[in-house]
């Protein structure tokens, strides 16, 4: 084989060679850069404003000021988030129904400023034997102040349950022969707050079965033999609380 025969062999041996290693390399067109995936945190509100609206179940009757269950609250969200101010404004009195309610708050006037607004109210209708009609007429009334007193934004707002005071030593002893009744009733208010806060993506807390177990457990009760105990609230606190910690979520 002569020199320049040589060299020809290996020049096309070389040609061959690059084309061959351009078909492997994969073009750079072919690359696609996906950016990693982020997931944006849940931020809670810095300073939480809370107000609790209510009866005689939310301003603690027979119990201690930081015993009933908007205290409770209060002080478990400052342990849950010690780097906020939280405060806390209670309209409720004893013996308020839906109609003393909106009559208050009216008055009041407060600010619609609250990051969280809980609702409590009923059991006085049931109590005074006021026209179902009164209730279906004034509880859609107060979910929508809630709503406009929690800053217009109805996922601050969370209505808990009339408690069954039938369960009680008063609903058993003054009340003779009415638990059943009592009962029936709240069940009856319970079920249109329910139902109308469904419909209207409101949160709704169920706790009437923790007062339920009231006769069997009366550390339930508190010492006027009506009403719930501090140890009922904390109930009330724990089963709210996971609701509270979504509706602080920004």
């Amino acid at each position: 084989m002569t020199t320049e025969f040589k060299q020809i062999v290996i020049v096309l041996f070389s040609i061959f060679l690059m084309s061959c290693s351009s078909d492997e390399m994969p073009s750079q067109n072919n690359f696609t850069v996906v950016p990693p995936t982020t997931t944006t945190p849940a931020t809670v509100v810095t300073s939480i404003n809370y107000l609790a609206l209510g009866d005689s179940y939310t301003i603690g009757q027979s119990v201690c000021e930081t015993c009933r269950y908007p205290e409770q609250l209060k002080a478990s969200l400052k342990a849950l988030y010690p780097q906020n101010s939280i405060s806390l404004n209670v309209i409720a009195a004893t013996g308020w129904t839906t109609t003393n309610l909106i009559s208050e708050i009216n008055a009041q006037n407060p600010k619609s400023n609250y990051d969280l607004v809980t609702l409590l109210i009923g059991v006085n209708n049931q109590y005074q034997g006021r026209n179902f009609s009164i209730y279906e007429k004034e509880f859609p009334e107060l979910v929508t102040k809630a709503i406009s007193l929690a800053k217009g934004d109805k996922k601050n707002v969370i209505v808990l349950s009339i408690p069954d005071y039938a369960y009680t030593p008063f609903g058993k002893i003054q009340m003779q022969g009415q638990g059943e009744k009592i009962s029936a009733d709240i069940n009856k208010y319970n079920m249109f707050a329910e139902n109308y806060c469904s419909n209207n993506n409101v949160v709704f807390v169920s706790i009437t079965d923790i007062t339920r177990q009231g006769l069997l457990n009366p550390g339930l009760v508190a010492g006027d033999g009506l009403h719930p105990s501090e140890s009922a609230y904390t109930l009330f606190t724990e089963r709210m609380l996971p609701k509270v910690k979504i509706a602080l979520q920004n």
